[in-house]
């Protein structure tokens, strides 16, 4: 599918921008996010698969400590296969629905064994066949695990995305494919990493920080601000006074 040169060009500033805020030496590894920061410590696909399993409606801070403490103890698929259903869930209790995620972890562990020697598999299509494993978590081990170009999408890719008039999509699985149709490849392996922290530090869900965003002349969500309707209210008072 080709996109207008509008949209190539919007899409280029907005990961310039962001990139110089956020991942300023172009290095994946550098960034902020929990998986980001796992990656950067181990370069192990299968520890970015797990902790993504661990993140799934959990906070990244409770994410970090969680694999932290379950990978002191469990650091490969055959250790975790064999671990105590208890254990595990004692380990990795400060993520939510931490019960069903134990046993979840535990049955992929086993089945990568069975079906893959222990080895984290390489391709969009395998990853898609294990337990437990969505769209979102395959293309976070692709990116994060093995530098695949991806775009893994959750709910701040998915709403800083439809804000900045990339999409106009109803779910995160209908945005990843559409940004995917849409965005340039050579943009893909930061689109996560980089939306992510926009949607925590300046795009958030409730009080946004628009005056500190670079992409308010094209956001579809500031107009409905208090910022964008006090500065059409000062345009009018401009207007009157020169009238």
């Amino acid at each position: 599918m080709t996109i207008s040169a509008s949209a190539r060009d919007r899409i280029a500033f907005i990961v310039r921008d962001l990139s110089r805020r956020y991942l300023p030496d172009g290095n994946l590894h550098a960034g902020e996010t929990a998986l980001a920061k796992i990656v950067a410590e181990t370069e192990d696909p299968f520890k970015v698969l797990i902790s993504t399993i661990l993140s799934q409606r959990t906070r990244d801070e409770m994410t970090e400590v969680a694999s932290r403490q379950l990978f002191s103890k469990y650091g490969d698929p055959t250790e975790l296969a064999g671990a105590d259903l208890g254990d595990v869930e004692r380990l990795i209790k400060p993520v939510g629905f931490y019960r069903q995620k134990a046993g979840q972890i535990v049955k992929l562990s086993r089945t990568l064994l069975e079906r893959h020697a222990g080895s984290v598999p390489r391709t969009y299509e395998e990853l898609i066949e294990l337990p437990q494993v969505g769209p979102k978590t395959a293309n976070c081990v692709l990116v994060y695990g093995f530098g695949v170009p991806r775009i893994p999408t959750d709910t701040h890719v998915h709403r800083v995305s439809n804000r900045l008039g990339l999409v106009r999509t109803k779910t995160p699985e209908a945005t990843e494919r559409r940004l995917m149709q849409t965005v340039p490849m050579e943009y893909w392996l930061h689109i996560n990493e980089l939306f992510i922290r926009f949607g925590k530090d300046l795009c958030r869900p409730i009080g946004p920080r628009c005056p500190q965003c670079s992409f308010t002349r094209f956001c579809r969500f500031y107009p409905k601000t208090k910022w964008s309707r006090e500065a059409r209210r000062r345009r009018r008072k401009a207007a009157k006074r020169r009238a």
